[in-house]
């Protein structure tokens, strides 16, 4: 097996020059084919057996929790148990391998200090339910990172409970429309969505009773701002826009909208998922924004993806302060307090309830405060600046390679954006991909925004060095040559992962979820 010029790795081939037929195994080299949990143990036995036990061993204490039929879980020794998860873990990409360039997610490194951090025990094994005088210090941490967020948006007040981005939609979707009853506008049920909004953006309003309208996007990628202006009227309670927007660009028309939008009596909802690129550069409260969300998990730092735990605090104007969730932070003297409904008070009346049983994700809000307070302000701008500095070189290095739409309207923000459209007839996106994977990078985000045909999406984020980088965009520019080229290898990509590329369209409509036993066959009558 060699390597041709392109970088692509051939797969290993037979003497006559046809690819090798795979092993019975299924093995690749030290990369173990394996099986499904179920299939290395069984469910009629465990990891531990016991023998001899006494009858008249003491009464169980379990009462009715006791077990009454069986889990129907595989039982495993524990190598076995080791050797499975691993093996799994090994067919995982991870940004602890590499650059990670999935477009709007900013997949970045998280710094070790931010989870050393999170693991001490006054943070990590804090619960909701303890007396408030016994959580004095997980309360500071909150107020802290409150008044850190509040201050970096330029805002009056922030809810920090909302789990994530979309729950801080909702949370700031209801502040507006608890504002709106309050002054007697319910009627107001249409919310207008730019086409470069995140696309979790009009599913929220309509999740809140609203009533969704498009506002078209312009040649460069940006809202229309006549469009959206020429939309307002007494039945529009406000606009959901995401800046900076989905195709990476900064909506520099924000302040005319918001004024525009608060003339008509609406309020400005601003998605704040991409804050990443504009964190110590630009105050959202300045722009005239009414609400915003912020991803702790992506721009302050911690994991992201996966499934596991995010943190969308949201900040507020002081035109919805009022109508903001408790509960929320307050010191008082030396005290902290949790302000919840039975402390609440006439001050706090407006409030249109709570998003969450208690009062957030304490292990989110100790790194995003570990971040904050490690790189300082001026770090904090510099994190903007080198994430755009990034995006930009990754653009400009593939500039003659992949077509990018609007390369020509300004430097981009915190994601590059390119297209399918100067690749060989029947080559996609899809086949960019795939042969990425080949090259050891997991694909970047694909297919979105809607606005770009065959849109591919790079967000290299501000903590890949610029041999990283390089190193991306060699891998990338290799595909699509190939891609350019027509070489047909890369419609059976990816070859040398685990597994080989699915059928998408059987893989979304008929998902194999559950596992079952084969069925036992059964002898003719």
């Amino acid at each position: 097996m060699s390597i041709n010029q392109s970088g692509w790795r051939p797969q290993m081939t037979a003497g006559d020059g046809k690819p090798a037929a795979p092993t019975a195994t299924g093995n690749k080299a030290l990369m173990l084919e394996e099986a499904l949990i179920f299939e290395i143990g069984d469910t009629q036995t465990t990891g531990v057996d016991f023998t001899g036990i006494d009858a008249a061993a003491p009464a169980s204490r379990l009462g009715g929790l006791a077990r009454k039929a069986a889990i129907g879980l595989p039982g495993l020794a524990e190598p076995e148990a080791v050797r499975h998860y691993t093996r799994l873990s090994r067919q995982n990409y991870a940004i602890d391998l590499g650059l990670f360039p999935l477009g709007s997610c900013t997949m970045k490194h998280n710094p070790r200090l931010n989870e050393k951090m999170a693991r001490l025990p006054g943070f990590a094994d804090v619960h909701p339910l303890q007396p408030v005088d016994t959580v004095q210090g997980a309360l500071e941490v909150i107020h802290q990172l409150a008044h850190w967020l509040v201050t970096l948006t330029g805002t009056t007040s922030v809810a920090m409970s909302p789990k994530a981005g979309a729950h801080g939609e909702l949370c700031g979707i209801l502040a507006i429309k608890a504002a709106l009853e309050a002054r007697g506008e319910g009627h107001r049920k249409i919310v207008l969505v730019p086409e470069s909004a995140h696309g979790t953006n009009p599913a929220t309003a309509a999740f809140a009773g609203f009533a969704v309208e498009d506002i078209p996007a312009t040649a460069d990628g940006r809202v229309d701002t006549a469009a959206l202006i020429a939309r307002l009227g007494p039945d529009v309670a406000g606009v959901m826009i995401t800046n900076p927007n989905t195709c990476g660009l900064f909506e520099r028309d924000l302040k005319t909208i918001s004024d525009a939008v608060h003339d008509a009596g609406g309020y400005v909802y601003c998605d704040g998922a991409n804050f990443n690129a504009i964190v110590g550069r630009v105050r959202p409260g300045d722009l005239g924004v009414d609400a915003m969300h912020i991803n702790l998990h992506k721009t302050f730092s911690t994991p992201h993806g996966g499934g596991g735990p995010g943190s969308g605090p949201v900040v507020f104007s002081e035109a919805l302060t009022p109508f903001a969730p408790l509960p929320f932070v307050e010191k008082q003297g030396e005290q902290f307090v949790l302000i919840e409904e039975e402390n609440a008070g006439e001050h706090h009346a407006g409030s249109f309830g709570r998003m969450v049983a208690f009062h957030g994700q304490m292990g989110m809000f100790t790194r995003a405060l570990t971040y904050i307070l490690s790189h300082g302000a001026d770090g904090l701008r510099q994190v903007a600046e080198d994430a755009v500095l990034n995006a930009n070189y990754v653009l400009r290095s593939l500039e003659g390679t992949l077509d990018a739409p609007f390369a020509k309207a300004g430097p981009c923000m915190h994601e590059a954006i390119f297209s399918d459209a100067n690749l060989a007839e029947g080559f996609s996106t899809l086949d960019v991909a795939k042969g990425l994977i080949d090259e050891g990078f997991h694909p970047m985000t694909v297919y979105f925004p809607l606005v770009v045909h065959g849109a591919m999406l790079v967000e290299p984020t501000e903590t890949e060095s610029k041999a990283a980088l390089d190193q991306f965009v060699g891998a990338l520019r290799s595909v699509a040559e190939r891609a350019k080229a027509g070489d047909a290898s890369l419609k059976t990509a990816p070859h040398f992962a685990p597994r080989a590329r699915l059928d998408e369209t059987q893989a979304a409509r008929k998902p194999v979820l559950v596992w079952k036993d084969a069925p036992l066959a059964q002898a003719a009558e």
